[in-house]
């Protein structure tokens, strides 16, 4: 298995599974600052010349929701999905689309508008639009995570690598500050020896 990776992109989300799992995978290095990911070789693995990619003998993919899910699967014993047809798969569903779909874009969007852009490109009234937004997302996640460790209950699966990728990314935006509920979801999350293993 082959990760197309750079840090501090979306790539850390499979790569923090990776570890979870615990098979052996190769990180192949990819560059932004110099252009790597917009290379000929890169876009014929990633046609939107981004991160992560992933490659598993004759399969290669982006997304990664899609590379999470489908390493969960990949490795059934290791538990990090519940099984097709139960109720939990389908919570489970519902909270990997939901951290791509609902929690990802408010955070983007304040990211954009506080630290990515340039200043004369940064538009105060959008940055506080997407936490507003953010804190309709914490609404929804503050009780769904009450009394339990993770988001399915007693045991971690791959909607928490999604999820908590995500919230640990808009904590660093000061975006918990109100939210000490989802503050201990995320240190919960960051003493996992995997998650600490993905982040070197």
């Amino acid at each position: 298995m082959k990760l197309y990776y750079a840090p501090q992109t979306r790539a850390g989300r499979p790569r923090w599974l990776l570890e979870e799992i615990g098979a052996p995978y190769e990180i192949v290095p990819v560059d932004l600052s110099k252009g790597e990911h917009k290379t000929a070789a890169h876009l014929k693995i990633h046609p939107h010349g981004a991160v992560p990619a992933f490659s598993d003998g004759d399969l290669t993919m982006f997304e990664s929701a899609a590379i999470c899910a489908y390493l969960a699967d990949r490795f059934p014993e290791k538990g990090f999905a519940p099984a097709i047809g139960t109720a939990a798969r389908g919570l489970y569903y519902q909270w990997m689309f939901y951290a791509m779909a609902t929690l990802e874009p408010p955070v983007l969007q304040v990211f954009l508008h506080t630290r990515m852009l340039a200043e004369a490109e940064r538009v105060a009234a959008m940055a506080e639009q997407g936490r507003t937004k953010f804190g309709g997302v914490a609404r929804v996640l503050v009780p769904a995570l009450t009394g339990k460790p993770f988001i399915l209950g007693a045991q971690f699966s791959a909607a928490d690598v999604m999820l908590g990728a995500t919230l640990i990314w808009a904590g660093g935006m000061g975006l918990l500050a109100e939210h000490p509920e989802l503050v201990k979801y995320c240190e919960r999350l960051q003493e996992r020896p995997a998650y600490q293993r993905s982040r070197v």
